[in-house]
């Protein structure tokens, strides 16, 4: 699996767009302004230094909340996958095409930048279409195979 360009790998091995590191640039843009306005006050009047220490607080603590916001993003985009892993060598009952009920054979899973996509049968099953998991094939149903998941092999 390679990185994008718009993509780093954190130090715990997780992926990061790139695209959150302008936050450094607008806190920088922030203190540039904050050091301008301090700069050209009126020295007959100068400004509170606590209004601008409260700001700067504030601006802190929303970088820290978006920085939350994306690992937690993170790992559940990393559950999808994982979870959408487990799914091989099961049944499952999806949203075909044409709007009825196929069930197949998972055989393999297929990662993207939209997620995690199942092979069932040699089509590709996004998990949004998935109704029902199955451990064996389900009864009365003459396109599913009756093959054993746990005898099957993947290449």
């Amino acid at each position: 699996m390679s990185v994008s360009a718009t993509e780093a790998v954190t130090p715990t091995g997780m992926y990061q767009s790139t695209a959150a590191t302008g936050s450094s640039d607008d806190k920088e843009m922030f203190l540039n302004l904050m050091v301008a306005q301090l700069r050209y006050q009126d020295p007959m009047n100068p400004a509170d230094s606590g209004e601008f220490l409260a700001q700067n607080a504030q601006f802190t603590a929303l970088e820290k909340m978006q920085d939350v916001a994306d690992q937690t993003a993170a790992l559940l985009a990393a559950q999808i996958s994982f979870g959408a892993s487990g799914l091989v060598g099961r049944y499952v009952t999806y949203l075909g095409e044409d709007g009825a009920s196929v069930s197949g054979l998972v055989g393999s899973v297929t990662y993207d930048a939209n997620g995690p996509t199942l092979v069932v049968d040699g089509q590709d099953v996004t998990l949004g279409q998935v109704q029902a998991v199955n451990a064996t094939a389900p009864t009365g149903d003459p396109a599913t195979s009756t093959e054993d998941p746990a005898s099957s092999t993947n290449a």
